[in-house]
């Protein structure tokens, strides 16, 4: 047998250690969908898979729960929850993703700033440690009367403890799209800018939605590649753990896989557009309201005056 492929064989059968290290035995109620030398993919409700991971495994979580926006994922999925059910959930999943971080771990959790205030000071509250508030400028909405034009999603950016992996990234100085020069001056002090471009600040305006339907693998929002590139690179490294606990369309599995992190991620609804995603095959977008199924939050109880059951 040749280096390369002993090589070969010896990090896989590290990514997969690293795997066991972070989960128990799965319970009966999740199936394991899809699994690459690096990550796992389960089907079911993420409460139930966080409750057999071990304290202290994940190096980095990133999280991007439904926004309780009555949106329409399918029968029997009611995302029109009461504030107060909303956040009792919300809190349940935070815990338990404060609980499996790491030491020096970071979570990242993409939300309104409606929801996301509440759960920065749950954070707080619970001994993790505030970084930033990232403000990601998406104008994807009407303006609303009675208030300023929405413009942002808010990015919370918590540690574990002083972070064991950090990298601020450079981003390109901002040029016009027209002329061609810089859109500062930069008080005469152009020569002396970094040459790979400006420190990256908390407020990120280039964040491109996905919005094309020849590029979506969901009816419901998409989140950018981009995103999450920046997220993996600020604060993880080649060969930590990243755990999603909703996979969407797989943007954070997708990225994972090429950064080299290992990965666990579970969805509730339809796992077929993030299994087609991860084999490199084309996925039509499906009909409007009937894709991304619950984003992790599950049908268990009836709603009080209703026929459906409840998500929380």
């Amino acid at each position: 047998m040749c280096s390369v492929c002993i090589t070969s064989l010896l990090f896989s059968a590290y990514s997969h250690r690293h795997l066991r290290l972070a989960l128990n035995m799965p319970p009966h109620d999740l199936r394991l969908a899809h699994e690459t030398d690096l990550g796992q993919l389960y089907q079911g409700d993420c409460l139930n898979l966080l409750a057999t991971m071990e304290v202290d495994s994940v190096d980095l979580v990133f999280a991007d729960p439904p926004f309780n926006l009555d949106k329409d994922y399918g029968e029997g999925i009611d995302d029109a929850r009461d504030d107060d059910d909303y956040l009792a959930w919300s809190y349940k999943w935070v815990d338990e993703c404060a609980r499996v971080l790491a030491p020096g771990g970071s979570i990242f959790i993409y939300n309104l700033p409606k929801w996301n205030t509440h759960l920065a000071h749950h954070l707080s509250e619970s001994g993790i440690d505030f970084r930033h508030w990232i403000a990601v400028d998406l104008k994807m909405s009407l303006p609303i009367p009675g208030r300023l034009y929405p413009s942002h999603y808010s990015l919370i950016y918590f540690s574990k403890g002083r972070p064991k992996a950090f990298t601020r990234p450079r981003v390109p100085i901002p040029t016009c799209r027209h002329c061609g020069g810089d859109i500062k001056d930069y008080g005469g002090h152009r020569k002396k800018l970094h040459p790979e471009g400006l420190n990256l600040t908390d407020v990120w305006t280039d964040i491109a939605p996905v919005r094309h339907r020849g590029k979506k693998r969901r009816g419901p929002n998409e989140l950018s590649e981009k995103l999450l590139e920046r997220v993996l690179t600020i604060a993880s490294e080649e060969g930590d753990l990243v755990f999603d606990p909703f996979g969407g369309s797989g943007t954070t599995y997708a990225v994972a896989e090429r950064m080299h992190r290992h990965w666990i991620g579970i969805e509730l609804g339809d796992i077929e557009p993030i299994v087609a995603r991860l084999e490199g095959r084309d996925h039509h977008v499906p009909a409007p309201g009937k894709g991304d199924a619950g984003k992790g939050m599950i049908a268990d109880r009836a709603t009080p005056g209703t026929d459906h059951p409840s998500l929380f």
